[in-house]
């Protein structure tokens, strides 16, 4: 018997991205003030509040409250029946549409989260952004919701096409987009032009590919790993962990070309509005790098071994139901 421990082979997807890792110059006072008005919530269990300390001024500070409302909805939900995460989704909703009501004692935590975090982005977000934000955000509540009804009911084996068409809308990178393009009036007739809306569409599937690949070693030790690019393509396509982790990096190149490809196709709406669409485009194309630091930098996934484990690409096979333990 083999008793050599094994090794997971995450490719570097983003070797070739164009967009380097950048960091904007007041992070570390904006993380400071989000952290301390996060802990006032006391919404996290202490395990998941200690992962969570590891991970333009106001704009980013939007843009952190937004990365909240994702780990502690995400947290709340991972486990949770249909119904359940249903009537959290609808608190949420709620909140959207009445940022100034009063939220009623005892309920869940996120209503006030989502309540305090749209009242301040309002203030700053231009009246489109501020549409596209509600449509794409509501659009991934929904699909969480969808995703909590297939677990619930054993229906989480989707084909390669079902599991797409579902996981765009909960990897919940579109609402993102909305922080980029708060402090510009994006025309509907460009941000629905149907290049861009591919061009976003590219950037949202390589975030989501690259998120399940490297999310793979944590939710198999959890049990959970069936909402998954790496085991979707494992059960349709009869692959080993190994083959399919190859198979998602060949659907990430293609997307990736796809996207350069398609900024050439990008068509001229006048100089004022050319340099908007220049900067929209260039941000979610920084996402996508970001995104994928993160996912090894933040420490949700990787541990402290993320850095390391980013160099060498190899990352031991965590033990089912051990994945606290870290990498």
């Amino acid at each position: 018997m083999d008793a050599r421990p094994k090794t997971i082979y995450l490719p570097d997807t983003m070797v070739n991205w164009p967009w380097p890792r950048t960091i904007n110059p007041h992070f570390e006072d904006v993380k400071a003030e989000v952290d301390a008005s996060f802990r006032d919530f006391k919404a996290l269990s202490p395990e998941s509040q200690e992962a969570f300390d590891k991970c333009d001024f106001e704009y980013l500070r939007i843009g952190c409250d937004l990365m909240n409302v994702f780990f502690i909805f995400d947290d709340y939900t991972d486990i949770e029946s249909g119904a359940v995460t249903k009537g959290i989704v609808d608190i949420m909703l709620d909140a959207l549409h009445n940022p100034h009501k009063i939220r009623p004692d005892g309920e869940h935590i996120l209503g006030e989260i989502v309540r305090q975090f749209w009242a301040r982005a309002i203030q700053y977000a231009s009246l489109s952004s501020q549409r596209h934000f509600l449509e794409t955000f509501t659009a991934y509540l929904h699909g969480v919701v969808a995703e909590a009804i297939d677990r619930e009911q054993g229906h989480s084996k989707r084909s390669i096409d079902d599991y797409l068409k579902l996981r765009r809308y909960t990897i919940g990178v579109k609402p993102t987009y909305s922080i980029i393009e708060m402090g510009m009036d994006l025309p509907d007739e460009v941000f629905y032009h149907p290049v861009i809306m591919d061009l976003a569409e590219c950037i949202a599937d390589m975030a989501m590919i690259d998120n399940d690949m490297i999310s793979y070693n944590k939710e198999q030790a959890a049990g959970n790993e069936d909402h998954n690019m790496v085991s979707t393509a494992m059960l349709e396509l009869g692959l080993d962990r190994g083959g399919a982790m190859a198979w998602a990096a060949h659907y990430h190149a293609e997307v990736h070309k796809r996207f350069i490809d398609g900024l050439a196709k990008v068509p001229s709406w006048g100089p004022s509005v050319d340099i908007l669409v220049k900067e929209y485009l260039d941000g979610i194309a920084i996402f996508a790098r970001g995104h994928n630091s993160w996912c090894y930098e933040g420490h949700r996934y990787c541990g402290t071994r993320g850095p390391e484990i980013q160099k060498t690409r190899l990352v031991p096979l965590l033990p089912k139901a051990n994945f606290k333990a870290g990498v």
